[in-house]
């Protein structure tokens, strides 16, 4: 028989008896429990040692436990696939770290993670609105287009230069985004912007109680920038990007 490990999903501030039925990670339909220290909990299920499969399929198992337990409680996440060689091992992470998750698990309560992303629609008008407003650039482009083949260097530099100014474009139109969301947040998570249509990749520490107010900023941002702007905007979710847990 394959050695049994405990997969950790999340910690949650109770060191009471749980059974969140057979929803373990590993499609073998473990049962995910708990095992308590001192009025907190990992939340875990078996998992075997021998298989240890990083999967996508696993991760998104992973993801629908911990957003199950967060109906009903305040979650500190672990990264995905943190296991442990037994329960002993789990009380001794919860022994080692009381201090520290209790204070997170104060940080966070009553707190969901709302992610938001924005990308221009038509990277045409964009570019284009590069050249009219820098007058370098467009002089530096017609005086590339009038020159048959043109100069590499040339050619070089004006790509240099439209991007910094599209990465200055990115940055404010950004930022007056943000502004107005991440007055009704606790905390803000700037992800990596990629590719030249997006603006914002951004997770903002929410108050359950301010939902609804975070909602009615992003119609308002809708409205006023739909035509330019395609919006993404998914949660609320667990604190992804504002804990992130290891077992030692």
């Amino acid at each position: 028989m394959a050695e049994e490990g405990k997969y950790i999903y999340c910690i949650i501030g109770t060191d009471e008896g749980r059974n969140f039925g057979p929803i373990g990670v590993g499609g073998r339909g473990d049962i995910v429990s708990t095992v308590g220290y001192q009025g907190i909990s990992a939340v875990i299920s078996n998992f075997p040692m021998t298989k240890y499969e990083v999967s996508k399929e696993n991760l998104v198992s992973h993801e629908k436990v911990i957003e199950k337990v967060m109906r009903d409680h305040t979650v500190l996440p672990m990264r995905a696939f943190a296991v442990a060689a037994s329960a002993e091992e789990v009380r001794s992470f919860l022994r080692k770290n009381y201090a520290g998750l209790k204070g997170l698990l104060k940080d966070m309560d009553n707190k969901v993670e709302l992610g938001v992303k924005a990308y221009w629609k038509d990277m045409q008008v964009i570019f284009q609105e590069i050249v009219d407003e820098n007058e370098k650039i467009r002089k530096l482009r017609d005086r590339i287009a009038s020159k048959p083949g043109g100069q590499t260097s040339e050619k070089i530099r004006l790509g240099e230069m439209v991007a910094s100014a599209l990465k200055d474009k990115k940055d404010k139109e950004g930022e007056e985004l943000i502004r107005k969301l991440k007055r009704v947040a606790h905390g803000l998570h700037l992800g990596e912007a990629r590719g030249d249509a997006m603006i914002v990749n951004a997770a903002f520490l929410v108050d359950w109680g301010w939902e609804k107010e975070f909602d009615t900023r992003m119609d308002e941002l809708d409205r006023k920038y739909g035509q330019r702007t395609k919006f993404t905007y998914v949660g609320p979710a667990p604190p992804y990007n504002f804990v992130s847990l290891r077992i030692k």
